[in-house]
């Protein structure tokens, strides 16, 4: 009897004026109805995280204008469960907490088909739907993550991926990074985006000369030395080392032994930097063999074997 009276009182609410058109999203699958009975012609499934636009209420049934992909709308009845709007009592909270457990489902072997896509939407959904929720930047800043990461692993596919210069090969999109940048400059998310954006400046492949790992060492030192306190500057420090550690040997092959002998300081330098600063990271136990490996000459580019 409580859930049922529950859930009269969602149906009241949301049948009020101050309702209407409100937006939502789903954390479960739906089927969407041409009418408000489950015995009416299916029109489509509304995955996770998609938009729906209430449009009316009839008992425990909403009308909704839903988006089924970016391109397609398709206007229809679900059933008034799973459905989360601004309105909803912690639903920053719940919306997060569905991400994150499609996040999960991402990560496994027999996870759910399509589930990091569903984390991404929903992610967005609580910066969106929920913009001063403490969650909202953490949020938006993770379904970036996941949109660049599914990019990058798409264009590292192609052909042009091992393209030397960075403007042959398609660049992942920057804007959900550059939103992230944008509402919520000064914290660590802005900072993590500001990492992200170097991907696209990158070298496909070095072809054994050293004008991209010079290029990309600065590169690397720079976001370090603007960023101060991102959660990336080990990282990028450890970037930048084995850059250095790297041109040791191109340089070799170019007949500059001085240049050489300067990647040499260089990487141990920030190798040092990283391992004493950073002891606990994984990123300083790299810094920590890459050191090793230098100090012992030990080439860390090309096919030299000693």
């Amino acid at each position: 009897m409580r859930s049922k009276l529950a859930l009269f009182g969602v149906v009241l609410l949301l049948a009020s004026p101050a309702f209407a058109a409100e937006r939502g999203t789903l954390v479960r699958v739906a089927s969407l109805y041409l009418s408000p009975d489950s015995s009416s012609t299916k029109l489509a499934d509304i995955d996770r995280g998609r938009e729906v636009v209430l449009l009316e209420t009839s008992n425990n049934w909403l009308h909704v204008e839903a988006g089924i992909t970016e391109e397609r709308t398709v206007t229809g009845w679900v059933l008034a469960k799973g459905v989360v709007f601004p309105s909803t009592p912690n639903g920053d909270k719940i919306l997060y907490g569905e991400a994150v457990d499609s996040e999960d489902q991402a990560s496994q072997r027999r996870g759910r088909p399509d589930a990091a896509q569903d984390a991404m939407r929903l992610y967005y959904r609580v910066a969106e739907f929920f913009p001063t929720s403490a969650l909202a930047a953490r949020a938006m800043y993770r379904s970036a993550d996941i949109r660049w990461q599914i990019e990058k692993a798409d264009i590292s596919t192609r052909p042009s991926a091992r393209e030397r210069e960075a403007y042959l090969r398609q660049s992942i999109n920057e804007q959900y990074m550059k939103e992230v940048i944008k509402k919520y400059p000064g914290t660590k998310w802005a900072d993590l985006a500001a990492f992200h954006l170097i991907d696209n400046k990158l070298c496909g492949d070095w072809q054994g000369e050293s004008k991209c790992p010079v290029k990309e060492a600065e590169m690397y030192e720079k976001y370090a030395a603007e960023h101060p306190q991102s959660p990336a500057v080990p990282e990028a420090l450890y970037d930048a080392a084995s850059r250095y550690a790297a041109l040791i040997e191109i340089y070799k092959t170019e007949e500059q032994a001085k240049k050489s002998d300067e990647s040499r300081t260089k990487a141990l330098g920030l190798a040092q930097k990283v391992a004493e600063q950073f002891p606990e990271s994984d990123w300083g136990a790299r810094a920590e063999r890459l050191r090793y490996l230098v100090s012992q000459n030990i080439p860390t580019y090309g096919n030299v074997q000693q």
